[in-house]
């Protein structure tokens, strides 16, 4: 966790020179995505604890609102969840609700917040949920114009080459569906020498068009503007690492 609060810290002071007032980092990127009894119950924090508390106090410093993927514990349960942090206070979380067979340690999240960053209201999907359109379709119905997605989507090699443009393909059609922008903060690199992640992270359009978008197989930032009404947004992205909107 300490070298993941590192590159959060890296990414922020980019951010910071950049004047982005958001950053959205992969699903479960805090204490990393590997579903066994072991490493859940072994790494799970829950959002109250002293220990969680001591990592809102290292992130209290970064300007930036962060929306952290984590495994999370709450009385017997374990969550998927992405928490959203500011100034090193907790906003709020969403907690996965479409789980995947392989996350059967996790319980069903259940609600669908909306929150707000310099006047522009976000919800957050994440990974798999994409695969719904009612996820997508009840952060729409809270008011959000932009839709964050947190993904893990390290795969076997043939595997990920095969979903490589299928992802986009479903968030496109979320992002159709609801008029929302849909942004994403997904993986790269290699696991094992086994698995690989091919992203991707980038800006959807609300008609379902990648407006920007980083390089596959590589880590990187890339930004946009995104227009609300009577706002202008720049995002920025980067690969593996996070997602960076200037509100």
């Amino acid at each position: 966790m300490d070298a993941a609060i590192g590159v959060v810290e890296d990414f922020a002071g980019q951010a910071d020179a950049a004047g982005v007032d958001l950053l959205l980092f992969p699903e479960c990127f805090l204490q990393g995505y590997l579903v066994t009894e072991q490493h859940v119950r072994g790494q799970a924090l829950e959002i109250t604890s002293v220990e969680f508390g001591a990592i809102l106090a290292r992130l209290a410093p970064v300007r930036q609102v962060l929306v952290l993927g984590m495994i999370e514990r709450a009385g017997d349960g374990y969550y998927n969840t992405a928490v959203v942090i500011a100034g090193g206070q907790v906003m709020g979380s969403y907690r996965k609700t479409f789980l995947t067979d392989g996350e059967s340690m996790f319980t069903v999240g259940g609600e669908y917040p909306v929150f707000e960053c310099g006047g522009v209201r976000f919800g957050i999907n994440i990974c798999y949920d994409t695969r719904f359109s009612q996820a997508a379709a009840a952060v729409a119905a809270g008011g959000a114009r932009v839709l964050l997605v947190p993904a893990q989507n390290m795969m076997r090699r043939d595997k990920a080459l095969w979903w490589q443009h299928r992802h986009n393909e479903i968030r496109a059609r979320r992002a159709r569906e609801t008029g929302m922008w849909l942004v994403s903060a997904d993986v790269t690199g290699e696991r094992d020498n086994a698995r690989v992640g091919l992203g991707p992270t980038g800006f959807l359009n609300p008609e379902g068009k990648v407006v920007a978008q980083v390089p596959a197989g590589t880590t990187g930032m890339v930004t946009t503007d995104i227009t609300q009404p009577q706002h202008r947004t720049q995002g920025r992205s980067p690969h593996r690492r996070g997602l960076h909107e200037r509100r």
